[in-house]
């Protein structure tokens, strides 16, 4: 089994609620009962998918010049993730746009520029002293999916295992799911954001707080989403910050 299956099943197990594996040998004889305390000693915890020590400058290095999936075969430039490392705070997205792309960085287009509203003027009225580059900002995918269509399930299990690690670096109160895409990596749900949003969830004993991606946002016709992005920003903020 090479080590892409075996972090592949790792997860499953994970995923599962499995935190403990044991190992038997396949050519030994049928084992005979052993006590309790033996048994115990033959356990096999689970390996975490992240290094121990692990760091958002590791985590860059090993990405590299990143031709993992077919991603990169349109990308201009790889989008890791910007803001404060050490921040309570997670926005994940879905993936860079074309400024992202030209750029190298996440949300500095239309969406982020409302992105940068939302989290700045929401935190002002409700008395929180925040800036966008107090929080971390990161997605799904570090590289721009073609015509910015929705990253496919293999691309986005790749970079998954960047992601994780990213987040496993950081270790924030709280990640803010920016739509369905980055709800669902989060999650592992299937519904739509409009029943997902304003709701808690976990990851990895995390909380996590779904709510609209901002370029729905900027679509004339969503003015309740707004109403509904800023009561779910409200509650993530005073989650972490209160």
């Amino acid at each position: 089994m090479d080590t892409d299956q075996l972090r592949q099943y790792l997860e499953f197990y994970q995923d599962l609620g499995i935190r403990t594996l044991y190992a038997r040998a396949t050519d030994a004889p049928a084992p005979s009962p052993v006590p309790r305390e033996e048994a115990k000693a033959k356990a096999m915890d689970l390996p975490s998918l992240a290094p121990q020590g692990d760091t958002l400058l590791q985590i860059i290095q090993d990405i590299g010049d990143c031709k993992r999936c077919r991603l990169h075969e349109g990308r201009n430039k790889i989008v890791f993730g910007v803001g404060n490392e050490q921040s309570p705070l997670v926005f994940v997205g879905e993936g860079p746009g074309a400024d992202e792309d030209a750029q190298g960085f996440p949300f500095v287009g239309k969406a982020g520029q409302l992105l940068t509203q939302m989290i700045e003027n929401t935190a002002k009225k409700e008395g929180i002293a925040l800036l966008r580059d107090q929080v971390y900002i990161c997605n799904v995918v570090k590289c721009r999916p073609p015509g910015n269509r929705t990253p496919e399930p293999d691309e986005m299990e790749v970079c998954g295992q960047f992601l994780y690690r990213q987040l496993s670096a950081i270790r924030p109160k709280a990640i803010c799911a920016l739509g369905g895409t980055a709800a669902r990596a989060m999650t592992g749900h299937k519904e739509g954001v409009t029943k997902m949003r304003g709701k808690w969830f976990k990851w990895q004993d995390i909380a996590v707080m779904v709510t609209y991606h901002p370029s729905y946002l900027l679509r004339p016709y969503n003015q309740d989403a707004k109403r509904e992005a800023w009561e779910d920003l409200k509650k993530v903020l005073h989650f972490v910050y209160d």
